[in-house]
């Protein structure tokens, strides 16, 4: 409970922090676009969640804000700032590999594990 609460604290501290990658600046959009981007991310990640596959929230609801975007003319998405979040999401994991190998390269020497 306490990690689910931690966690949409860090979402709402990102999306506060960086509101053009939260959809803005990916897309224009009209009224019932917000609408139908949250129900076709919620019902992806409901299936993904059914079926045993891990999914990101954060990718699911890009995904479908794009495509909303997408649906009125391919020019109403900011392919720019699109690209950028999937070299973003590219570049996490190995980064966060390197990181954590280098932390317990530094901790270990410390410690004397």
């Amino acid at each position: 409970m306490l990690r689910h609460i931690r966690l949409r604290f860090a979402c709402l501290a990102l999306a506060l922090l960086f509101p053009a990658t939260a959809g803005l600046a990916q897309s224009t959009n009209e009224p019932a676009s917000p609408l139908s981007a949250e129900t076709s991310a919620a019902l992806s990640i409901l299936i993904a969640t059914q079926t045993g596959v891990p999914v990101s929230t954060t990718h699911a609801i890009t995904g479908a804000i794009v495509g909303v975007g997408a649906t009125r003319r391919l020019s109403a998405v900011r392919w720019g700032v699109a690209g950028r979040i999937v070299w973003a999401w590219v570049l996490t994991i190995p980064s966060a590999a390197a990181v954590a190998a280098l932390t317990w390269v530094v901790l270990h020497r410390l410690v004397g594990a």
